[in-house]
């Protein structure tokens, strides 16, 4: 049974129930499976096994403040390397994903739809379960899947700290 919560969030102004627990710096990063957006559905973790993630979680690509991320994150992702992984996910369908990323000439992030089974939302804490949708938040995980950073942001129209979030995986590049 999926652990649900309330209070932690609010939606136009009601509180909503998030599904599944926050996560803590330290724990390992649960194994989750989503689409890509060819529509295969893998697992995110596996299919990056051995490189420091990025990941981030959206509302929709088609929103101003998840459109503004995940452009920047396309532009960090130049700058880091082989060795990082950025992974953006959202309810999105996947040819929504393919088209998005398309126009906005995004090809360092990988987007990966959540929207059959919300796998990384209730693993993670990130279901909106009113709405079916994922809350914003990001988390870097180190080449061993260890957390080594995480964020949940406090309203859905907040932009992760950037510079701590490229910080946490330079540092889980050189550990």
């Amino acid at each position: 049974m999926d652990i649900e919560r309330k209070g932690l969030l609010s939606f136009s102004g009601k509180d909503v129930t998030i599904v599944g627990p926050d996560l803590k710096v330290g724990q390992k990063a649960a194994e989750f499976w989503a689409q890509n957006t060819n529509w295969e559905t893998i697992p995110a973790l596996g299919s990056t096994k051995g490189k420091v993630r990025i990941i981030g979680s959206l509302l929709s690509l088609s929103t101003s403040v998840c459109d503004r991320e995940t452009r920047r994150f396309n532009e960090e992702a130049i700058n880091l390397g082989e060795d990082v992984r950025v992974l953006i996910l959202s309810m999105d369908l996947p040819f929504t994903q393919k088209d998005w990323c398309g126009s906005a000439g995004i090809d360092k992030v990988i987007t990966l739809s959540d929207h059959l089974e919300a796998d990384f939302g209730k693993k993670y804490g990130l279901l909106i379960k009113e709405f079916r949708f994922l809350r914003r938040a990001i988390f870097v995980i180190d080449r061993n899947d260890q957390l080594v950073y995480v964020d949940y942001m406090a309203e859905l129209g907040n932009e992760p700290n950037y510079p701590e979030v490229i910080q946490a995986a330079k540092k889980a590049l050189s550990n």
